[in-house]
C-alpha cells in the first residue's frame, strides 16, 4: 500500500464483473483478508490530520481559551479542569452534529462531499426519518423549515454554552476551593437539551449522529446534579457504556467483526498478522482461534472487568492499570480505522478515563458509593440501562447504538439489490446533496469498473460478517438472475440519502425504504431489499424480511446464527437455511418463489 496508491484487487477489470456474484465474493473477500479496503495512506493522513487539528488542538484550544485555564499546550494546567472536560465533551457534540467527526470521509462511504450532517439536516426537503409514529407532531418524511431552524438552534446552543465563560458554584467550591474557572453555565444547558430531544423527535438520524444515547445523559447531569455527585454520574455513565458494549459482545457475532476489522487497519502492516485471523487463509477465512482469543479476552473481557475494577477501586496503583489499559483499547481502536471511523469519539474516551479515574479517583470521595443518595444512584443506573436493556430483549424497538452494541457484530443489516439501470433513479430524489456512491466515483474520474468494483469490495465485507452470509442467502434464493444485478451495502448506500449511518440498520429500514420510493416511484421488481435484526440475547435466531420497495413486504422469517457462522463468506455450500414465517402470497413474478414451507398463516 503506498501513500497516494491503494491496493486495488487483483482482477482483470475489462471482466471481473461478468463473473457470477459468488465469484466476485471469493475474489474480494479474500482480497479484503489481506489488504482491506486497500485504502491509500494519504486516506489515513487526512483522517489523522482532521482529529489532531480540528478536534484535539482546535477542541482544547476553544475549551481552555474560554475558561481562563492554560495555555493549550501546558496540559498540567487543563487536564484535570473540570469545565475542560465539560466543553471537551460539548465540542465533540457540535463535531458530531455538523457531520465532520464519526461517518465522515471515505471510510464511511463519502467520497464528494465527504460530509453528510449539515449539508443534509440543514437543507428543506431532505428525507427525515423520525423515531415513533405516535409521536405527535412529527408526521411526514421530508424536512420542513421548523426542522432546519431545530437544527440549527441546536448548534448554535452549543457553540453558545461552549464559548461563554463558566460560574463558580457552591458546590464545587466545596470540594475544590481553589477552582476558579468554575463550570458551565447550568442555565446554557437548557437549551442544548431541549433541542437534543426536539430534534431527536422529528428525525432519529440526528439524535444518532450527534450519539445522544451518551452525551444527551452527560449534559443533563452537567445541567441538574452538584458537581460530586456530577462527577460520579459520569463515572457510572462511561462504565455502562463500556460494560453493556461488552457484554453484547456474548456470543458467535463479534469473533467475526475482528478479522476484517484488522485486515482494514493501516497500523497492521504484515499480511502474516493478517492472515492469522483467519483458519486457514485462502481455502477458509473464518475466524481462527487468534481472531477468538482477540475477540474476548482482547476485547469483551477488557471492556468488562477492567470497568468494574475502576468503578470500585481505591487502590491507587489498581487504578492506574485499569486506566492504562482503557486508554490503551481506545487508542487501539482508533489505530484500526474501523468502518464509520469513531475516532473522535474514541479519544474523547480515552481522555474521559483519565479525567474521571485519576482527576477525581474513588479514593478521594468520588466514589460510587459517595453519591448525595443512594437512590439517586440507583436511578441513574436505571435509567442508563434502560435502552440498553432493553435493545437486548427487543432489539426491533431500540437502535443499536443506545443498546451499546458499538462493534459487537449483532447488528440490523441490510443488501440492496437494484435491477440492471435502477439504481440511476436515485439520482432523482431533490434536495440531495449527493449523487450515488458509484456515480460519486465517477466525479472524481474513476473508471465505471473500478468505480463498481471499489464499491463491490463493501459487499465483500458484509460477507465476511455473520449476517451478511444470511442476506446474500435471501438474494441468491429469491432473484434467479442476481449475477446481473447491482448488489449495494445498505449501510453504505443509505449514507448517500440521509447524510449519516453508523451500523445501524434502523437507518435503512422500511421507512426510509417508502420514503425513497414516495420519490422514485420504483416498478415492481426494480429494488429488492433484503433486511434482517439484530439477535436478542434471549434467541438464536435472527429475524428477516424481503422487501419490494414498490410492494412492500414481501416474506419475513428467521435463520439460526450459528447456521451463519459456520458458513463461508461466499457461501459454496449454497444459501443457509430459512424458516419461513409469513409470505405475501398474491405476488408472483416479481423474486423466485420460495420453496421453504411456510410455518404459520399468513397475516
Amino acid at each position: 500500500m503506498g501513500f497516494k496508491t491503494g491496493d486495488f484487487p487483483p482482477v482483470d477489470t475489462e471482466t471481473f464483473l461478468d463473473l457470477p456474484l459468488r465469484e466476485r465474493m471469493r475474489t474480494l473477500a479474500l482480497h479484503w483478508a489481506e489488504y482491506g479496503f486497500g485504502t491509500p495512506k494519504m486516506i489515513h493522513t487526512i483522517y489523522i490530520v482532521k482529529l489532531l487539528v480540528l478536534y484535539i488542538v482546535g477542541g482544547v484550544l476553544i475549551a481552555t481559551a474560554t475558561s481562563g485555564v492554560g495555555p493549550f499546550w501546558d496540559v498540567a494546567q487543563w487536564w484535570n479542569q473540570p469545565i475542560v472536560y465539560q466543553k471537551l465533551v460539548l465540542w465533540t457534540v457540535l463535531l458530531e452534529a455538523i457531520g465532520v467527526a464519526g461517518s465522515w470521509g471515505p471510510l464511511a462511504g463519502k467520497f464528494k462531499p465527504m460530509t453528510g450532517g449539515l449539508l443534509y439536516f440543514a437543507r428543506r426537503g431532505s428525507i427525515r426519518l423520525r423515531p415513533w409514529y405516535r409521536v405527535p407532531f412529527t408526521n411526514g418524511d421530508a424536512r420542513t423549515t421548523v426542522d432546519v431552524v431545530l437544527y440549527l438552534g441546536f448548534l448554535a446552543s452549543l457553540a453558545i454554552a461552549l464559548v461563554a465563560p463558566g460560574a463558580t458554584t457552591a458546590s464545587l467550591l466545596e470540594v475544590l476551593p481553589d477552582n476558579t474557572s468554575g463550570l458551565v453555565q447550568p442555565v446554557l444547558l437548557i437549551a442544548p437539551i431541549l433541542l437534543y430531544i426536539l430534534c431527536g423527535l422529528r428525525d432519529k438520524t440526528i439524535f444518532l449522529a450527534a450519539r445522544g444515547e451518551q452525551y444527551l445523559p452527560a449534559l443533563l447531569f452537567f445541567a441538574v446534579l452538584p458537581f460530586t455527585d456530577m462527577i460520579i454520574a459520569a463515572k457510572l455513565l462511561i462504565v455502562i457504556v463500556w460494560v453493556g458494549a461488552g457484554m453484547s459482545k456474548f456470543g458467535k457475532h463479534f469473533s467475526n467483526v475482528v478479522p476484517p476489522m484488522m485486515s482494514n487497519s493501516p497500523s497492521m502492516p504484515f499480511r502474516s498478522i493478517k492472515r492469522a485471523h483467519y483458519r486457514d487463509f485462502p481455502r477458509d477465512i473464518r475466524p481462527s482461534r487468534v481472531a477468538s482469543f482477540m475477540a474476548h479476552v482482547g476485547g469483551t473481557a477488557v471492556e468488562v472487568i477492567t470497568p468494574i475494577v475502576l468503578l470500585f477501586s481505591t487502590n491507587q496503583w489498581l487504578t492506574l492499570a485499569g486506566v492504562a489499559m482503557m486508554v490503551i483499547f481506545h487508542l487501539f481502536i482508533t489505530s484500526a480505522f474501523p468502518l464509520a471511523v469513531p475516532l473522535e469519539w474514541n479519544i474523547l474516551f480515552a481522555y474521559l478515563t483519565v479525567f474521571l479515574f485519576l482527576g477525581f479517583p474513588n479514593s478521594a470521595g468520588y466514589g460510587v458509593f459517595d453519591m448525595s443518595s443512594p437512590w439517586l444512584t440507583v436511578l441513574i443506573v436505571a435509567g442508563l440501562a434502560f435502552f440498553p436493556v432493553l435493545g437486548s430483549l427487543r432489539p426491533d424497538l431500540v437502535s443499536f447504538l443506545p443498546s451499546m452494541r458499538q462493534y459487537a457484530g449483532n447488528w440490523a443489516s441490510a443488501l440492496w439489490a437494484f435491477a440492471p439501470g435502477a439504481e440511476a433513479k436515485l439520482n432523482t430524489i431533490a434536495h440531495r446533496p449527493a449523487d450515488n456512491q458509484v456515480d460519486q466515483l465517477l466525479a472524481m474520474d474513476y473508471p465505471p469498473a473500478v468505480a463498481e468494483i471499489t464499491l463491490q469490495q463493501t459487499i465483500a465485507w458484509r460477507s465476511m460478517h455473520s449476517q451478511g452470509r444470511g442476506l446474500f442467502s435471501l438474494l441468491y434464493k429469491h432473484i434467479p438472475e442476481i449475477d446481473r444485478w447491482t448488489v449495494r451495502e445498505a449501510e453504505f448506500a443509505c449514507n448517500s440519502l440521509i447524510g449519516f449511518n453508523f451500523g445501524d440498520g434502523h437507518l435503512h429500514a422500511l421507512d426510509l425504504i417508502d420514503a425513497v420510493q414516495a420519490r422514485v416511484g420504483f416498478a415492481p421488481g426494480e429494488w429488492i431489499v433484503v433486511w434482517v435484526e439484530s439477535q436478542p440475547v434471549h434467541k438464536s435466531t435472527q429475524g428477516y424480511m424481503v422487501i419490494d420497495a414498490a410492494l412492500g413486504v414481501l416474506e419475513r422469517g428467521t435463520w439460526e446464527v450459528a447456521d451463519a457462522v459456520e458458513a463461508l463468506p461466499w457461501l459454496p455450500n449454497g444459501p443457509i437455511p430459512h424458516r419461513v414465517t409469513w409470505r405475501r402470497e398474491d405476488v408472483t413474478g416479481v423474486v423466485a418463489p420460495n420453496q421453504d414451507a411456510v410455518v404459520q398463516p399468513a397475516e
